[in-house]
């Protein structure tokens, strides 16, 4: 996994590259995390068009980040996702919480 991320009038953008499992949730929480701490910024957007693969547990590192955020009051906002991510978006009402944009 590699996370790259820039702060643009405002905005965090966040590009996740690879898989998002098991096997990478300790070090995306870890680095979203101190991403997220930074005072420079008022939303959050996520790209995932470079993340191949993402299972259960990167939804749930992905929903620890919307809840740790929520309480801040930044909203988190995905963009570019695979057919199989829009899949798990849709079914798990994920969009619901950190809407898809465009």
């Amino acid at each position: 996994m590699q996370i790259k991320s820039r702060v643009k009038a405002g905005v965090l953008y966040v590009l996740l590259c690879g898989e998002l499992d098991e096997h990478s949730a300790t070090y995306t929480r870890i680095t979203l995390d101190e991403m997220f701490d930074r005072p420079d910024f008022q939303k959050i957007i996520i790209d995932l068009s470079e993340l191949s693969f993402m299972d259960s547990t990167g939804i749930g590192v992905l929903i620890g980040r919307y809840n740790r955020m929520k309480d801040k009051d930044i909203p988190i906002y995905i963009a570019n996702p695979s057919s199989h991510a829009e899949r798990i978006f849709k079914m798990t009402g994920l969009y619901e919480i950190m809407p898809k944009i465009v």
